[in-house]
C-alpha cells in the first residue's frame, strides 16, 4: 500500500500534535474525544504532555469515520465503551446504522418534495416576471403566501368547532 499510514513507526507513543496531524484533526478535537470517552485518556509525560499509545491512531481514524457516517458522539461512546469492556456490540452498531439509513431515506423523500415545490414556484415566478411591466413589482413573495396550503387544524381544533 502506498499510504504513509502504513509506513509509520508504531512502537512509540504520539504526542497530541503528532496524532492530530496524522489523523487530520486538531489537538482540541483529541481532547474533545477524551472528554466524551471516545478516546481513552492519554497518559502524561513528565512534562505534562499527553502521550497517546500507538493504537490511538487507528482509534481516532475509526472515530472520524463513524462520526462521518452519522453516528452521534453519544452513540459512539456507548458502543466503544461496550467494545472496550470486552463486549461485541456488532448488532447494536448494525441497528444504529440501519436507523441512520431510514432517516436518510426520509430526508431524501422530503428533499425531493421540496425540490418539486421549489421548481414549481420558480416556474410561476418566471411567468410573473415575464408578464410584469419593467420596474414594477411582481409580488413574488406574496404569491407564495397565497399559494401555500393552509395549515390543517389539529384534531382538537376540529372537535371544538363541530
Amino acid at each position: 500500500m502506498g499510504s504513509s499510514l502504513y509506513n509509520l513507526p508504531m512502537e512509540k507513543p504520539y504526542r497530541s500534535g503528532e496524532l492530530a496531524k496524522l489523523t487530520g484533526v486538531s489537538t482540541d478535537t483529541l481532547r474533545f474525544y477524551e472528554r466524551n470517552r471516545l478516546l481513552p485518556p492519554a497518559p502524561r509525560a513528565d512534562n505534562g504532555y499527553r502521550c497517546y499509545p500507538p493504537e490511538s491512531l487507528q482509534r481516532v481514524l475509526l472515530i472520524r469515520r463513524a462520526l462521518g457516517l452519522g453516528f452521534s458522539v453519544a452513540e459512539l461512546a456507548r458502543v466503544l465503551k461496550a467494545r472496550d469492556s470486552g463486549g461485541a456490540p456488532c448488532k447494536t452498531v448494525r441497528a444504529l446504522a440501519a436507523e441512520k439509513l431510514v432517516q436518510i431515506e426520509e430526508q431524501m423523500k422530503q428533499l425531493t418534495r421540496f425540490r418539486k415545490e421549489l421548481s414549481a414556484v420558480i416556474g410561476d415566478w418566471d411567468r410573473r416576471l415575464a408578464a410584469a411591466s419593467p420596474g414594477k413589482p411582481a409580488h413574488l413573495l406574496e404569491s407564495i403566501a397565497k399559494s401555500s396550503p393552509r395549515p390543517k387544524p389539529s384534531f382538537r381544533a376540529r372537535k371544538e368547532f363541530s
